[in-house]
C-alpha cells in the first residue's frame, strides 16, 4: 500500500448529507477539471443523487456521482442510475483514484438501478471501457417537450452497464432519454 492509498478516504453520500461547503468543494473541483466548461446546468444534473468522493490530505481529489433518470425503450420505462460529473484534480490523475470513483458508482447502480448509462468524454472513455461499459451501438434521442429530439451526436460516446443477467437492451430500437436543460446526456 502506498503512502497515497493510506491517507486517501473514499466516501459516499447523497447530496442532501452534504454539507454546503462540501458542495461547494465538489463544485470546485469539478469546475477546475472541465477548465470553466461546467455550468448552472452541468451543476444541476449531478446534484440530487449519490456522490462517491476521495478526500487527501489536500481535499476533494475525486469525484462522481450517479443519479436516476428514466429511458424509454420499447415502450417500457427503464430506471437508469446515470453517472455524472466525474473528475480527478490535476495532481491526482492517473493514480486510480477515478477507478475507486467509479467502483463505489458502479455499486450503486448494480444495486439499485436495471442499467447504468453516462456519456463520455474522450479523456474518460479508456476509463469506462476498461471497467467494462459498453458503447451503445444503436441510435439515441431525447423524449422532449414538442416530441422525439434525435440525438446522433451522442452515438458513439454513450456507454452502457449491463445489471447482472438484464443485459443491454437490444440495439436495434432507440433509447429515448428523459428531457433536462442543458446537455441531454
Amino acid at each position: 500500500m502506498t503512502e497515497s492509498e493510506r491517507t486517501d478516504r473514499l466516501r459516499t453520500a447523497h447530496t442532501a448529507d452534504l454539507a454546503p461547503a462540501a458542495l461547494d468543494e465538489i463544485r470546485a473541483l469539478l469546475d477546475a477539471a472541465f477548465d470553466g466548461d461546467f455550468g448552472e446546468d452541468d451543476w444541476d444534473h449531478t446534484i440530487g443523487g449519490i456522490h462517491a468522493f476521495v478526500q487527501d490530505d489536500h481535499g476533494l481529489a475525486a469525484h462522481g456521482s450517479v443519479i436516476q433518470r428514466r429511458v424509454l425503450h420499447r415502450g417500457r420505462s427503464l430506471r437508469v442510475g446515470y453517472v455524472e460529473g466525474v473528475a480527478v484534480r490535476a495532481d491526482r490523475r492517473r493514480q486510480g483514484l477515478g477507478g475507486r470513483v467509479m467502483e463505489a458508482l458502479e455499486r450503486v447502480i448494480d444495486r439499485a438501478y436495471v442499467l447504468g448509462a453516462l456519456s463520455a468524454s474522450d479523456d474518460g472513455a479508456s476509463l469506462y471501457a476498461a471497467r467494462g461499459w459498453v458503447v451503445w451501438p444503436g441510435r439515441i434521442a431525447a423524449l422532449g417537450p414538442h416530441g422525439v429530439v434525435p440525438l446522433p451526436d451522442e452515438e458513439g460516446s454513450t456507454y452502457l452497464r449491463p445489471v447482472a443477467a438484464a443485459g443491454l437492451p437490444d440495439a436495434s430500437d432507440a433509447l429515448f432519454f428523459d428531457w433536462r436543460g442543458g446537455d441531454l446526456l
